[in-house]
């Protein structure tokens, strides 16, 4: 991760982890990326479903653990659900992600952190930690202006600065 800002939100509830979906989905425009880490179980798929019924995506959205790419279309913009966990870093490389992030939808990539060298120099970054039952802790690093302006705004909403 870069040396910009932490951001921490942390919730007793799956509510609040839709909750955080749905307001970082409202400033959602085409290109947007955003990087998601964290255990098996954290509830990485959890936040991209919230995420995408709240961009307008209708469609059940499953993880694209065996797929790997899941394209789905929205009444605000089409959104790309990825997972490369079972992808080697070339084997990423081969299929041609930036038509998905520099495109007309949303990109939300699982277990980005193995493919961190293909990712846009700009993107949102979450690492979900499971608490135990409902609780997570997710950390947010903006990396680029618009994202760390995001950040920025959900420090307002009650995300806290690490």
């Amino acid at each position: 991760m870069d040396n910009t800002e932490t951001y921490v939100w942390q919730t007793d509830t799956e509510a609040g982890t839709v909750e955080l979906a749905q307001r970082i989905a409202a400033w959602a425009e085409p290109g947007t990326v955003i990087a998601l880490d964290g255990d098996l179980g954290a509830g990485k798929t959890r936040f991209s479903q919230a995420f995408a019924r709240a961009i307008g995506i209708m469609d059940v959205v499953n993880s694209p653990t065996f797929t790997i790419i899941k394209e789905y279309e929205g009444a605000r913009l089409p959104f790309y659900h990825m997972d490369v966990y079972r992808l080697s870093l070339e084997e990423a490389d081969e299929l041609g992600l930036d038509d998905y992030f520099f495109g007309d939808g949303v990109t939300i990539v699982e277990w980005a952190s193995l493919i961190r060298e293909l990712l846009p120099a700009q993107r949102l970054e979450l690492y979900i930690e499971h608490l135990g039952g409902e609780a997570r802790r997710i950390r947010l690093r903006g990396i680029g202006a618009p994202y760390a302006a995001w950040c920025q705004q959900l420090e307002v909403m009650g995300v806290e600065r690490e």
